[in-house]
């Protein structure tokens, strides 16, 4: 019952097809756009991780540097050193999620 002022209203949708109603969920991938969606998601959240991860090597290297500073050490090869680990888990990484 609706206050229209039509008699009769046809509707394409029922309780007895639609997903609200039968707790169905579909999704209607319309040329590609749910798998491009979830593309760029997925970089976006990458991309973020990326950026996580290079600040903490950052950070890291640079209390490195502060420490080897202390001890009379060299600076540099202690951040070369940090660096290093981090990339060598980034192709570790890389590694997996290729097999995967």
């Amino acid at each position: 019952m609706t206050g229209s002022t039509k008699a009769e209203i046809n509707v394409n949708i029922c309780s007895q097809c639609h997903p609200f109603y039968t707790g169905e969920q579909r999704i209607v991938d319309s040329v590609g756009r749910v798998e491009r969606f979830v593309r760029r998601l997925e970089s976006r959240q990458s991309a973020a991780a990326r950026q996580e991860i290079e600040a903490q090597a950052r950070e890291e290297a640079e209390a490195a540097a502060r420490r080897a500073r202390a001890r009379g050490d060299d600076p540099e090869e202690a951040v070369a050193e940090v660096m290093a680990r981090y990339d060598l888990e980034e192709e570790a990484e890389e590694e997996a999620a290729a097999e995967a």
